[in-house]
């Protein structure tokens, strides 16, 4: 069989859980480690047969991902920012808006000396992926979940970057060391947003990293504001990933608390996603 026949399978094999354009980007990621070679690679000459072997862990690859399990944790890597990232189910797989904030952190703290700390870190890819491109920076790691710090640590030492990882969960975590910078994506889909997501995610992904309840959807936001403030240099930065339906409400939260200069930001599909506040001088 050849890569052009191949992809055709990969197409109407994935047509339950993937339209046709992101059956292909799978099916690329999948050839592209399995023959270790790059995208532009992929370009070439489509008719060429595939060995035996490749073959035959294609097949495979195609077999797990007719479960629905995503591509990321069936291959376990993915690129995030560029670099490369270990992915298990004990981890979000990262996404694109995440990378927007990392870019609008990485703008606002170019030739910064900084400490900053990562709020519910899971793969890493964060913090890592900000002393990868200031390294400069001082950068620190909470996570909830030892099995995810497993990952996360795993992945900056792929990347040769130092990170301080700390096992703790924010919502009771208290601590006298200050920061110049706090960022978070924290859980924050309600429960009567499950029904429009994607079920390869409500299968395979883990539902602590995703979901709050319906009762108290910024419980997250509210605990890390509280922390920022008292853990936050004068002056210090406070960036949020947030949940699109809920920005006014998250912004509310931060004004009574009396943080200033508060900037919204979309993301590239146009939807409010992403916070900046600051501390009093």
């Amino acid at each position: 069989m050849n890569i052009k026949a191949l992809q055709k399978e990969y197409i109407q094999s994935l047509s339950r859980f993937y339209d046709a354009d992101e059956a292909k980007a799978i099916f690329n990621l999948s050839v592209t480690s399995v023959l270790k070679v790059n995208q532009s690679e992929l370009l070439l000459p489509t008719d060429k047969e595939l060995d035996t072997k490749d073959l035959d862990k294609l097949n495979k690859v195609l077999k797990e991902l007719s479960t629905g399990k995503p591509i990321q944790q069936i291959l376990g890597e993915t690129i995030f920012y560029k670099l490369p990232f270990k992915i298990t189910a004990d981890v979000l797989i990262p996404r694109p808006e995440t990378e927007e904030l990392v870019d609008w952190i990485i703008t606002e703290l170019k030739d910064k000396n900084k400490s900053l700390l990562d709020v519910g870190t899971g793969s890493g890819c964060i913090p890592i992926t900000l002393k990868k491109n200031l390294p400069q920076l001082d950068v620190s790691a909470l996570d909830v979940s030892a099995n995810a710090l497993s990952i996360a640590r795993a992945n900056a030492s792929l990347n040769k970057v130092e990170v301080n990882f700390i096992e703790a969960d924010i919502l009771n975590y208290t601590s006298d060391i200050k920061y110049d910078v706090i960022v978070s994506n924290p859980p924050y889909i309600r429960e009567l947003e499950k029904a429009d997501m994607h079920e390869n995610v409500l299968a395979h992904e883990p539902h602590l990293a995703l979901f709050v309840s319906d009762e108290n959807p910024l419980i997250f936001y509210d605990a890390i504001s509280d922390f920022a403030l008292k853990n936050l240099n004068p002056n210090g930065y406070l960036f949020f990933e947030i949940n699109e339906y809920l920005w006014v409400e998250t912004l509310q939260i931060l004004m009574d608390k009396r943080f200033k200069n508060i900037e919204l930001r979309k993301d590239m599909q146009g939807k409010d996603r992403m916070v900046l506040a600051r501390t009093n001088p």
